[in-house]
């Protein structure tokens, strides 16, 4: 008796499931999507991407979902058009129970900027080019001269990557320039000599004796005693006078 009575409690449970589902795709069919909704997560710190830019790529690829019925809402297709502008890093589009399609975008993090010579552009913090925008408006170091860009997503993001790690470097480092033969050179935001780094190679072992030189000879001698902080030597840093 009780093998029959769990069966159909069992019967029933699964019809009432069955119901419930039918009654929900039936519902989702008449829903027409009445508001989209972007949320672009990080826009206070990064001005980069707008919402009007997002509706617009969902026009351009006929995906824009106002108006058309929940069901036929594909937000996979969504997610991957957004996805491709350079400028977002993550995306989230779905469906709401009230006829809503939600968008939820991450924005790339710029660490550097670059000047090539023949125009100019950001490296984020995953190692990933993005096009300069001038709404960006917070300070980041910035390199320039003979860079190539096989070379600024590799040996100069690993570089920026560390000066953004470190609040010290991140605030004492304003530009990078490389010379021919990969050579570079730090301008500082405070003193006006040159740091020759020479090569990245070993690069935070040179920071790191360049840190104590600041740390223990920059107090007693001043800012504006040299003219030139040189790295290039293992252990040991060569200091030119003014």
């Amino acid at each position: 008796m009780k093998r029959i009575l769990s069966v159909v409690l069992a019967v029933v449970l699964l019809g009432c499931l069955i119901f419930t589902l039918f009654i929900r795709e039936s519902s989702e069919e008449q829903t027409v999507c009445r508001s989209l909704v972007v949320v672009i997560r990080d826009s206070v710190d990064r001005a980069f991407l707008r919402e009007r830019e997002v509706v617009a790529l969902l026009k351009n690829a006929r995906l824009h979902p106002v108006g058309r019925p929940v069901h036929r809402i594909n937000t996979d297709s969504i997610e991957k058009v957004v996805a491709k502008n350079e400028l977002v890093a993550t995306v989230n589009a779905y469906k709401t129970a009230s006829g809503k399609v939600k968008i939820e975008i991450t924005q790339k993090a710029p660490i550097l900027r670059v000047f090539d010579g023949k125009g100019s552009y950001y490296i984020d913090d995953l190692g990933r080019t993005m096009s300069a925008n001038y709404r960006y408006a917070t300070r980041l170091p910035v390199a320039g001269g003979k860079i190539q860009k096989s070379f600024a997503t590799t040996e100069l993001f690993k570089f920026a990557l560390f000066l953004q790690k470190h609040t010290f470097w991140n605030h004492q480092v304003e530009q990078i320039y490389v010379h021919s033969e990969k050579e570079v050179e730090l301008i500082p935001r405070i003193g006006n000599c040159r740091i020759l780094l020479g090569s990245f190679e070993n690069f935070e072992e040179k920071m790191e004796r360049l840190q104590l030189f600041y740390e223990q000879a920059i107090p007693k001698t001043g800012w504006e005693k040299y003219e030139t902080i040189n790295l290039k030597y293992k252990n040991q840093i060569v200091c030119t006078k003014k």
